[in-house]
């Protein structure tokens, strides 16, 4: 499939070495990567009015250890995605997803994390399986149905306070899923997604 993540997808962060992962990830999983990072920058950038840019994760850095998950991001800086608040659509062993949110790089954070805590109802407003991901580089996170308030409070303030805190929300999709099924699917339910999310986008 041209967009969809399928087993092969899953399986490659269950490959060992560094050398074996990158080759399989960059000939299954990284074309998947780029279709939908050129699908959705055009998305986004209707979506918002904002020139939007996709940034595929390279794995350029590393000479050891291989990735455990691979991604795409946007952002409208050309250059990169870190520094600002941003979507993610990516895959780990387990379950890809795709993701709204500030990592510990942003530039704004405080004051990012201040207009959040502003507008805790609008997770009210989002699916509530929907999950909360405080370290993009862990595959945990979870469930807004699984959290209280207090929680996501928590959360946001540890955002705002802690140089490495970070918060992201969005949707998961198991191997398996109904929403993988087919590329048409998929990409429809990403587009749901991000337009659910977009209330985030327009309060930084």
């Amino acid at each position: 499939m041209k967009y969809t993540f399928t087993q092969t997808d899953f399986d490659v962060f269950n490959i060992d070495g560094l050398e074996n992962r990158m080759a399989a990830l960059i000939e299954n999983t990284r074309p998947k990567l780029e279709q939908l990072g050129e699908h959705f920058s055009d998305y986004i950038t209707e979506m918002t009015g904002d020139e939007t840019y996709a940034h595929v994760a390279k794995h350029a850095r590393r000479t050891t250890n291989p990735p455990d998950d691979t991604w795409v991001a946007f952002s409208t800086n050309p250059r990169g995605y870190k520094m600002m608040p941003h979507f993610q659509i990516g895959v780990y062993n387990s379950h890809a997803f795709c993701m709204y949110g500030i990592i510990y790089e942003s530039k704004d954070k405080q004051r990012l994390a201040e207009n959040w805590l502003k507008n805790m109802d609008k997770f009210e407003n989002l699916p509530q399986d929907y999950q909360i991901s405080l370290d993009h580089m862990k595959p945990a996170k979870t469930a807004l149905n699984e959290m209280t308030e207090d929680e996501l409070e928590k959360g946001l303030i540890r955002l705002r306070d802690v140089k490495k805190g970070e918060f992201l929300v969005g949707k998961v999709y198991k191997p398996g899923d109904e929403e993988l099924s087919s590329d048409d699917v998929f990409v429809k339910d990403l587009e749901q997604v991000m337009e659910n999310l977009l209330q985030f986008y327009h309060q930084n």
